[in-house]
């Protein structure tokens, strides 16, 4: 306890915070095993009787515990990934293993000052819920949870929460801001410019979705570290423009602009695919509804690997709706506990991979050596049981 209260202390004396305040919850990314320190840590915690202050959910993990098979053992790396994940439990974690905590039941409320260290559930939980969290990374959001506090700086504080960037859709058509692509281009086209600043978009459909507001957020953690957005009339601390940006730069989004971020993440040609690749973040329950409409009863192609990954909570609620054994029948995998774009590679993942998240198309071909094609929910879908890349005709992308 006092190791977790030097670290504290160390971030607060870097942040200039003032003071340390209490916090209702924390969502540790230090269960992600990145080498033989994330273990070593969690093991020193242990034999010394550390004991968690507050509710501590986990991210997702490089190994799944219901697939131990998903991925290779790589040099032990699966192996030590589940050690890691019995070691977090065993310290009092709530084992949910997801990068989209957001989804699940009881969690963190508008308001609440939190600890989070994975990207878009930082940005997620911060801007669509109205919590109040910095990204905390690893050891520095276990040390969190063991205090129970965080340094009163940056967007823990109104004024670190106010942007300094704004971006301008209202010029955008109709058809570009309803569909289901748009969010993944906008976060990605937002967070090459804005870097880590907080940012505040107007322009948004007043039908914005939460998976949308949970693309945007990924997207634009991804390609540049924003923490925080603002969606005038769309998120809760964002009823007008005033509310969150009185001074700054500002940018008028066009259909160039998305058209470009679109050829940025698509680096592959169109042609036959090896795989699909969905749920990065996790996918929800309201994501898998959508699958099915647009499956319509088909099949995926045989031999074309089709991977899903989601939560447990989530994939609870799918087994429960009888939808689980459809989508398998239909040829989909659904991995937990996991997402697919980092390495060891799952062995089906190779060649040219079809993808709708922006997230996943900005990381994978680095850390998986694929081709990836970016394109809608029911591109995709379409694309899985043609088995070859298909795009929707006359779309406002490639108009």
């Amino acid at each position: 306890m006092q190791l977790a209260t030097r670290l504290l202390v160390q971030a607060a004396e870097i942040m200039e915070a003032p003071y340390l305040i209490p916090i209702e919850f924390a969502h540790i990314d230090a269960c992600f095993y990145t080498g033989q320190a994330h273990v070593d840590f969690v093991r020193y915690l242990l034999a010394n009787g550390a004991k968690l202050a507050i509710p501590t959910w986990t991210n997702s993990s490089v190994a799944s515990l219901s697939s131990p098979d998903l991925r290779p053992d790589t040099s032990g790396m699966v192996s030590s990934a589940h050690e890691l994940m019995r070691a977090y439990a065993e310290l009092g974690c709530v084992p949910t293993w997801t990068c989209a905590p957001y989804q699940l039941p009881g969690g963190p409320k508008f308001g609440d000052h939190i600890a989070a260290g994975e990207s878009n559930a930082v940005s997620y939980y911060n801007s669509v819920v109205g919590c109040r969290t910095n990204k905390y990374g690893d050891y520095l959001d276990v040390a969190c949870a063991l205090v129970g506090k965080v340094p009163f700086a940056g967007l823990h504080t109104d004024e670190g929460r106010r942007a300094r960037l704004h971006f301008d859709c209202r010029e955008l058509p109709d058809d570009c801001r309803t569909s289901d692509l748009f969010p993944h281009l906008l976060g990605h086209y937002m967070g090459g410019i804005a870097g880590s600043r907080v940012v505040t978009v107007s322009g948004l459909s007043p039908s914005t979705t939460k998976d949308g507001g949970k693309a945007i957020s990924a997207a634009a953690a991804a390609s540049g570290g924003i923490e925080l957005w603002h969606g005038v009339g769309v998120t809760p601390e964002a009823p007008e423009l005033a509310s969150v940006f009185s001074s700054g730069d500002a940018t008028s989004v066009h259909i160039d602009d998305l058209r470009r971020a679109h050829s940025e993440l698509s680096t592959a040609r169109d042609g036959p695919l090896d795989a699909i690749a969905l749920g990065t973040p996790h996918f929800s329950f309201a994501e898998f509804g959508e699958v099915l409409r647009l499956l319509d009863g088909r099949h995926a192609k045989t031999g074309l690997s089709c991977f899903i990954s989601t939560s447990r909570a989530v994939h609870e609620v799918i087994a429960a709706k009888g939808w689980l054994g459809t989508l398998e029948a239909a040829g989909f995998q659904i991995p937990l506990d996991v997402c697919t774009y980092y390495s060891p590679r799952i062995p089906a993942l190779r060649g040219r991979v079809m993808t709708n998240a922006a997230k996943w198309a900005y990381y994978a071909p680095g850390m998986l050596d694929v081709e990836v094609a970016l394109g809608s929910l029911r591109e995709c879908i379409e694309s899985a049981v043609r088995g070859e890349v298909w795009r929707e005709p006359n779309s406002w992308l490639m108009r």
